[in-house]
């Protein structure tokens, strides 16, 4: 599976951006996709999931102003983030995981290679 993000920038608190992950190869395999973020000096944390049926999961820092969306006829996967905030800066990474288990809790088998997202006051 290969993932390519796109999206990421530089916008001002308040704004809004829409980051897009384009999978190819395997995805028969994917389950669940995923949005990571790692901010400098912190650990990586999941921003939001959703599997193969719609459900979703959001990190709670996020809840109310992102929204995770899934199109699995062109293999794609958004995050639309609105209302942004200065601790929203991180690398962003795409990810699918073909495990079973918790939303929350899945384990991410192929990783994209991240998309900058910058949040300016």
């Amino acid at each position: 599976v290969q993932l390519v993000e796109s999206g990421g920038g530089l916008v001002q608190a308040g704004g809004s951006l829409r980051l897009s992950c384009a999978a190819s190869g395997s995805i028969f395999s994917i389950n669940t996709m995923g949005w990571h973020r790692q901010a400098p000096g912190k650990e990586r944390e999941l921003v939001a999931a959703i599997n193969s049926v719609g459900i979703t999961y959001y990190a709670d820092s996020v809840k109310g102003r992102f929204t995770i969306s899934r199109n699995n006829a062109e293999n794609t996967l958004s995050l639309q983030m609105n209302s942004l905030e200065r601790e929203d800066t991180a690398m962003y990474y795409c990810a699918s995981s073909s495990s079973p288990g918790l939303l929350n809790k899945r384990v991410y088998d192929y990783w994209g290679q991240g998309t900058q997202v910058t949040v300016s006051s």
